[in-house]
């Protein structure tokens, strides 16, 4: 009888570090979704990395037991590439936030995406810089009160999907940090493409969904109700790309 059982578990994956992010956010989900998918990847810890840039979800190769880098801002898509490029044969994870991927980082994002090397790209998107404790970021909305914007943000915001999609990523997907098996299907299925691909994730950040110091409501993709009000809805968008996985986790229809 075969032994169908995954070789590793959970626990795994996990470092002794203790896991530094603000209550209530959105990481702590992403990370466990991340640990409990990779047994079901039947992957090895050492043939895997994580590569982060500056944030507060750069920390996560710290909180995962294989190799990483906790390298520079913006830059982790880049070095990720050069990693690929060298040892095709490891599964590579670049991990970052909308103030670090969409900013300072957002030209290495997009020539990763548009020269489709095998590289596997979460982005964080919380619409804020939740590291330096609560800036306007470029995905913020219009009119977003934080510490740099007292009288609301002017810009109109970057839609990621939309970036990926002008790029012509060969794998586009969107979920969120309250539905934990729609993560790991979309991060699942991310790991199995060939190619570039990413996944943005929306997921809360303390600063970000507290007004007044009271809880804001959620709609019905996970995020406060304020967060998407000037997010292109993802059904809205012309599904152009061979693979691409919207907030419902289907393929769009031809």
């Amino acid at each position: 009888m075969t032994d169908t059982s995954p070789r590793t578990e959970p626990a795994d994956w996990a470092t002794d570090q203790e896991v530094r992010w603000c209550p209530g956010c959105g990481d702590y989900s992403i990370l466990t979704a991340m640990r409990m998918l990779m047994p079901e990847l039947d992957v090895d810890r050492e043939n895997t990395v994580f590569i982060s840039g500056i944030g507060c979800a750069a920390r996560f190769p710290y909180y995962m037991n294989t190799y990483g880098m906790h390298g520079i801002h913006g830059r982790a898509p880049a070095i990720a590439t050069g990693l690929a490029m060298a040892r095709p044969d490891l599964d590579i994870w670049v991990i970052g936030g909308d103030g670090d991927m969409m900013s300072i980082g957002g030209n290495h994002l997009i020539h990763s995406l548009r020269r489709n090397v095998n590289i596997k790209i979460l982005l964080f998107n919380n619409m804020i810089y939740g590291l330096t404790k609560g800036q306007f970021s470029p995905t913020s909305e219009v009119g977003k009160v934080t510490k740099s914007s007292p009288m609301g943000s002017l810009d109109a915001p970057f839609n990621p999907i939309s970036v990926a999609l002008g790029a012509e990523a060969s794998f586009v997907a969107r979920t969120h940090d309250m539905d934990r098996q729609h993560m790991m299907d979309m991060f699942r299925r991310a790991h199995e493409h060939k190619g570039a691909a990413i996944v943005e994730v929306f997921q809360t950040a303390t600063s970000s969904t507290m007004e007044h110091g009271k809880v804001l409501p959620r709609n019905k993709t996970g995020m406060p109700t304020s967060s998407l009000s000037n997010m292109a809805n993802p059904s809205g968008l012309a599904p152009t790309v061979n693979s691409v996985s919207w907030l419902t986790g289907e393929p769009p229809k031809s």
